[in-house]
């Protein structure tokens, strides 16, 4: 189905008082991450999952300048590997997005609401969420509260058995860990589907003996060479971090991401996180959030750590991320829509001419940060594919294309 075709509006997903029963999208019988439901799914996943709340301030709420650009619809680029050219509007509906906000020089200049999405709606962040979680960690190493030289098993006792025992904190961070766990969503015999299951908060049948919840899962991941010669893409590594920084802060996640990062960007809306079934925020990838509030995630970024001229996250923690990673270990991976890039404390860099990186999730999500153009863009989607493989090839030229046109017509 076409992004026209699969707009919930247009199938009448959940609508109804009650909707009828071939419009319902539901949590048991796992229909809800299903496409096109899925489309529904991700500006709703309070109502279909346990969420904890990272609270924003309401006393500090800050409204973002605006300065609407014309001729941004019209920007053409030619997607990768391809000779035919495509406008930046419709690469919107090639890569079935629901939301885009673009900021250039502080000021928002474009901004686009479809599908399900609304200004006041939360969008599943997916696995932008490791970005959050890095970045506290970060914030806890500048502050001198985790030593990211330290031995994952010295902090965290529990893992002592797993792979992570001896693999560093920086390690984690940088998921150069070497583990006995896939991530192919396409295949349904995936570690990760083995660890959804576990962290699933409904209740498990009498037969289950596994690991119940994040944590408990963690313990049982093996080892599967030497960490820290390569990049390996593995969400556990983002659930260990989250562990990490709860035990060297003594909060929750959620607690702790809104004391150190929510409260203090002028946020409109308090972020959603869900939870497993003993309550553990889910640090690779629970996170929703509205448009807005994450291009105030991204502009602080950008910033370095700076909202309106004031240091609200020390600069150390953000220059260490800009940094970037180490592009031998990640050329390893073979991430071939990313031929030159890297990672750094759960960021993606591109090393592309502007300093561009980003934060990135399955299905489209991106905080894309372009130093030299001044500009941050947001894109919230609901892509039927999970692999920003699928995705990168009509969406990095574009944002490529954007930072030109911004760069082009200063004003």
């Amino acid at each position: 189905m076409t992004d026209a075709q699969s707009d919930p509006k247009r199938l009448g997903l959940m609508q109804g008082f009650p909707p009828p029963p071939d419009k319902r999208v539901t949590l048991p019988d796992a229909v809800f991450f299903s496409f096109p439901n899925l489309r529904w799914s991700v500006c709703n996943m309070r109502e279909l999952l346990p969420t904890a709340s990272v609270n924003r301030n309401p006393y500090y709420a800050r409204p973002l300048p605006y300065d609407l650009r014309e001729g941004i619809d019209e920007i053409v680029f030619n997607p990768t590997n391809s000779e035919t050219p495509m406008s930046w509007q419709q690469s919107l509906a090639e890569n079935y997005t629901d939301g885009v906000l673009i900021i250039h020089k502080g000021r928002v200049v474009y901004e686009k609401y479809r599908g399900c999405l609304s200004e006041s709606a939360n969008h599943a962040a997916m696995s932008m969420t490791k970005s959050l979680t890095g970045l506290l960690a970060e914030i806890l190493i500048a502050q001198g509260k985790l030593d990211e030289t330290a031995l994952v098993g010295s902090l965290i006792p529990e893992l002592k058995q797993s792979a992570f025992a001896d693999a560093t904190v920086r390690q984690v961070m940088d998921m150069t860990t070497s583990l006995q766990y896939s991530e192919q969503y396409a295949d349904p015999n995936a570690d990760i589907w083995k660890y959804s299951y576990a962290a699933n908060p409904l209740p498990k049948p009498d037969s289950y003996t596994g690991p119940v919840g994040y944590f408990e899962y963690l313990q049982t991941v093996k080892k599967a060479g030497r960490h820290g010669l390569q990049f390996g893409y593995k969400t556990v590594n983002s659930d260990v971090l989250g562990w990490l920084i709860s035990r060297a802060s003594g909060k929750k996640f959620n607690v702790l991401a809104s004391e150190l990062i929510w409260s203090k960007l002028g946020m409109e809306y308090s972020a959603d996180i869900t939870v497993d079934g003993l309550g553990t925020p889910f640090a690779g990838g629970g996170l929703s959030a509205t448009l807005r509030d994450l291009g105030r995630l991204g502009l602080v970024m950008l910033k370095d750590g700076k909202v309106d001229g004031v240091q609200v996250i020390p600069s150390a923690a953000v220059a260490s991320i800009r940094a970037g990673g180490s592009q031998q270990a990640f050329a390893k991976a073979g991430f071939g829509t990313l031929p030159a890039g890297s990672y750094k404390s759960m960021w993606w860099h591109f090393h592309n001419k502007h300093g561009a990186f980003a934060a990135r999730g399955v299905h489209g999500q991106t905080i894309y940060i372009d130093p030299t153009a001044d500009m941050v863009l947001v894109r919230l989607s609901s892509h039927p594919v999970a692999a920003n493989a699928a995705i990168d090839p009509t969406s990095l030229p574009a944002y490529e294309a954007v930072a030109q046109f911004l760069l082009s017509k200063p004003r």
